[in-house]
């Protein structure tokens, strides 16, 4: 190097290293300011397509476990705002409750009778013609309980109105003659009066017996339901017919038990029993419990009349089947021969039905033994002694002590089987 005077001359080279060499110093010290003094500039940001969402956390690293009440939390009512609880039960209609009568005040030594073992005969009182009687008094009417006199304590022939039953056969047996047992259900139906109540049951074997109508006064509901009916096939079960019918019939309650309406069962069928499972004799026997009057229908003109050497020919016993539910209750049989017939008949019922007296008596036997205790009706002549006839069921079975009273309202269970053999 040489010297130029006395200024000393620096190579180009150096002159570009040493500004390099300041450059780099002004950056970094540059740089040290900056993250002093805002340090979150420092860090590496990154930018999301559409919304932000959070950054998922690394497989690696297991997600901390949050508590119940970090998963749920509580949110704090706004002021005014309701608080939500439990969701309501759901709704349920409420019974209307039964009126619990006041207990009348008794004076201490007071003595109380109540009479409970009354027992209340639906009388039909006819003259020589079968044409029913209204004018007989109350002590016009004997009553014996296996022979021996029964004093009456009351007579009424007050007007009710009727609860019965109707049972319609809609076996194949009745095939031919389905359109008049029709027509006969619906003439007994249009003779209802304002007040009765009457339900349609429909049978067929054992396991096909049916109600197809409830207990109702609603006459357009009780015709749909006779109209709606079709014959099935099965061994008819007559028998199982009557005796579900009849017991219906019986606990069937309007209200409470100081209901007297009339009860009957009107049965409409050609009597022919093929195969039920209860026999006649139990059925006999639950008739005799039952204050249920029975009116028969019977359409037997279809059936054999030819008899075996030592049975009766078929109609001969359907006939007889027929009579004796009648007979057993204080009701009547027919056997209709032509459709003209059936309102004659209609109105025969609804009559015998109506026209009925109320004899209540007081049993002079006691025993709750269980056992039959045959009845027997008899009626002054008239005026003019002219004959009169009181008709009435044939017997009653005495209450077992101790055993409970029916509950009204329930039925009992309708047969499982054909486990019983039919008495011939």
């Amino acid at each position: 190097m040489k010297a130029l005077g006395s200024i000393r001359v620096i190579p180009p080279r150096h002159i570009v290293v040493a500004v390099a060499m300041v450059a780099m110093v002004t950056v970094l010290l540059s740089g040290a300011r900056r993250s002093s003094a805002n340090p979150q500039e420092s860090r590496q940001r990154r930018t999301y397509q559409g919304a932000a969402s959070p950054s998922p956390t690394p497989a690696t690293t297991p997600a901390p476990e949050r508590s119940n009440a970090t998963q749920n939390p509580t949110p704090t009512p706004r002021p005014g705002a309701p608080v939500l609880g439990d969701a309501p039960p759901p709704p349920k209609l409420r019974q209307k409750p039964t009126p619990v009568p006041t207990p009348e005040e008794i004076d201490e030594g007071s003595r109380i009778t109540i009479n409970s073992q009354l027992v209340n005969l639906q009388i039909r009182v006819i003259d020589r013609s079968n044409r029913p009687i209204d004018n007989v008094t109350k002590d016009s009417f004997h009553v014996f309980e296996d022979g021996v006199p029964q004093p009456i304590e009351s007579v009424t022939t007050e007007q009710v109105p009727i609860t019965y039953g109707l049972a319609v056969d809609t076996s194949l047996s009745l095939r031919s003659q389905i359109d008049t047992v029709i027509r006969a259900a619906k003439t007994i139906i249009d003779s209802n009066k304002k007040g009765d109540e009457t339900f349609v049951e429909k049978f067929i074997s054992s396991d096909k017996i049916e109600q197809v109508a409830a207990f109702t006064t609603n006459k357009d509901v009780l015709a749909d339901a006779v109209d709606n009916l079709y014959l099935e096939g099965g061994q008819t079960a007559v028998i199982d017919g009557v005796y579900l019918a009849a017991e219906s019939v019986s606990e069937y309650r309007k209200g409470d038990d100081s209901d007297r309406r009339r009860r009957a069962l009107i049965v409409i069928t050609d009597g022919e029993d093929r195969h039920s499972f209860y026999t006649e004799q139990q059925l006999m026997q639950r008739l005799r419990e039952e204050d249920v009057q029975i009116f028969v229908i019977g359409f037997v003109g279809e059936l054999d009349k030819e008899a075996g050497f030592i049975k009766k020919s078929p109609q001969a016993k359907a006939v007889a089947l027929l009579n004796r539910f009648a007979t057993e209750t204080g009701g009547r049989a027919f056997f209709p021969q032509s459709l003209a017939e059936l309102p004659e008949i209609a109105g025969a019922i609804v009559r015998d039905m109506r026209t009925q007296y109320v004899v209540a008596y007081n049993p002079t036997n006691k025993e709750r033994d269980g056992s039959y205790r045959a009845i027997r009706v008899t009626v002054d002549d008239g005026p003019q002694r002219d004959h009169r006839v009181a008709l009435t069921r044939s017997g009653r079975v005495a209450a077992r002590e101790g055993a409970p009273a029916p509950k009204p309202g329930t039925n009992a269970a309708r047969p499982a089987g054909n486990g019983a053999a039919k008495t011939p």
